[in-house]
């Protein structure tokens, strides 16, 4: 969608509320007044009416299609400009700035929280409601200085986030996840099921993604285990990362996608399209969502089966939630080693459990032994990723699935993360991984030293 399209949604409003520019001013500085939110501020009841001013001065400009955005970002700031200059309320330049960046980011941009998107230290924010903002840096929450007008306004934004991939959010459809230019993942909820006002959550990615030297300067991982999952991924171990919600799943998984061979084909499938692969032969898939007539539903267990049929040499999932999980399975053990995925457990042994549950999920009447068997099979490597209470994540196991005993499937701990020791860190247990020798077939050596278990 263009710039002037994305405009166009700021000023078309939900029926809830009427448009800012087409509501008098009088009307809007009483509403304002009302929710707490005016108290007498002058600068708000200019911004107000300039920012009126402003769509009236460039309505066929914002609701033009063609306009290029370059183009219309200049002329909106130029009019800004003279609006100001125009303004007969006394404004010091500290109000001036305050002003035309309010309504710069407001037309232009993700409104209040626009200046939080561009801090590179918040990694989260977290819209609860209007009027309630939280942010998350360096892995703690802290309420953020900035609030939107009011739920119209608010609602505003969400729109245009959605309608820039396509998707809608109303009372038929309370929930969307959507994302960002760049990439950012974005959750929004919206009334009736959100009970005080919408939510918008926006999960932050950096503009330069973290490298493998990043997440050892973080203490995330060592030196020692990064070496040796570069040799899974190059080895093709199909390999899966753990983790619970924020604890950096999708981080890991692109860092085991940039160990790829850049002569392989990538074939990658999501719910929200956040790998960033720096490959060059990749084709990238997104799911979506039914449509306001009931149809169009494509799942990720439907990308999985298509990607089958692409010649893939690697299938990267973002994550399996539901009976893709079969489909991936099927895929790991029909020749498309070194697949990699994400899911959501707590544990290697509560990943194993979770695969169980989504294998079922589909419907098939498997005995719980044949779907087991198929893990066992298929699974190479499970990396445990958490975050921890002071809101660093780090990996804290490196499991290999070894194969079945009885009917329980058997891991191995190759990598454990040390709680008890003053320097914790991630350690090796001492036990080396059964599938050296399949390593050695892609021209892949791992030495021993990288698993001997130093004295504590």
């Amino acid at each position: 969608m263009s710039l002037a399209a994305r405009i166009g949604s700021r000023a078309r409003t939900p029926e809830a509320a009427p448009p800012l520019d087409e509501t008098p001013v009088s009307v809007t500085t009483e509403r304002y007044r009302t929710a707490g939110l005016y108290a007498g501020d002058n600068v708000t009841e200019v911004r107000l009416r300039i920012q009126r001013r402003l769509a009236d001065e460039l309505g066929p400009t914002l609701y033009s299609a063609n306009a290029p955005a370059e183009e219309l970002e200049a002329r909106v700031r130029t009019t800004l400009a003279e609006l100001i200059s125009r303004e007969e309320t006394p404004l010091a330049g500290a109000d001036k700035a305050r002003i035309i960046r309010e309504v710069t980011d407001d037309v232009l941009g993700h409104g209040p929280i626009e200046s939080l998107l561009r801090d590179p230290s918040v990694s989260e924010v977290m819209v609860n409601g209007h009027d309630h903002v939280w942010v998350e840096r360096y892995g703690r929450l802290e309420r953020a200085e900035v609030e939107f007008d009011d739920e119209a306004h608010l609602r505003r934004i969400i729109d245009r986030i959605c309608s820039r991939v396509g998707r809608r959010v109303d009372e038929a459809s309370p929930m969307v996840d959507a994302r960002l230019p760049d990439g950012s993942r974005v959750n929004a909820v919206v009334p009736p099921i959100a009970l005080d006002g919408s939510s918008l959550t926006v999960r932050k990615f950096a503009v330069s993604p973290l490298t493998v030297a990043d997440l050892i300067g973080f203490e995330t991982l060592t030196r020692n285990t990064a070496d040796f999952l570069e040799a899974c991924v190059r080895g093709r171990r199909n390999v899966v990362v753990s983790g619970g919600t924020g604890s950096g799943k999708t981080t890991m998984l692109n860092i085991l996608s940039s160990f790829i061979p850049d002569d392989e084909r990538i074939v990658t499938i999501e719910d929200a399209a956040e790998l960033q692969l720096r490959q060059d032969h990749i084709v990238r898939m997104e799911s979506r969502p039914i449509n306001s007539e009931g149809r169009g539903l494509i799942a990720i267990r439907d990308l999985v089966r298509n990607a089958l049929r692409m010649r893939p040499d690697r299938i990267v999932v973002g994550e399996v939630r539901d009976a893709a999980a079969l489909d991936m399975l099927q895929a790991m053990n029909t020749g498309h080693d070194g697949s990699l995925t994400t899911l959501h457990a707590n544990a290697p042994r509560d990943a194993i459990s979770r695969m169980e549950t989504m294998v079922l999920m589909g419907g098939m009447e498997l005995p719980v032994r044949a779907i087991r068997d198929q893990i066992a099979s298929a699974v190479d490597l499970i990396i445990q990723v958490s975050r921890l209470k002071d809101g660093s994540r780090r990996i804290t196991h490196i499991s290999e699935v070894v194969g079945m005993e009885a009917d329980v499937v058997s891991l191995q701990d190759l990598f454990l993360y040390d709680f008890k020791s003053a320097k914790g860190g991630l350690k090796p247990t001492g036990l080396r991984p059964r599938f050296t020798d399949d390593l050695a077939i892609y021209g892949v050596t791992v030495p021993p030293s990288l698993f001997t278990a130093r004295p504590r």
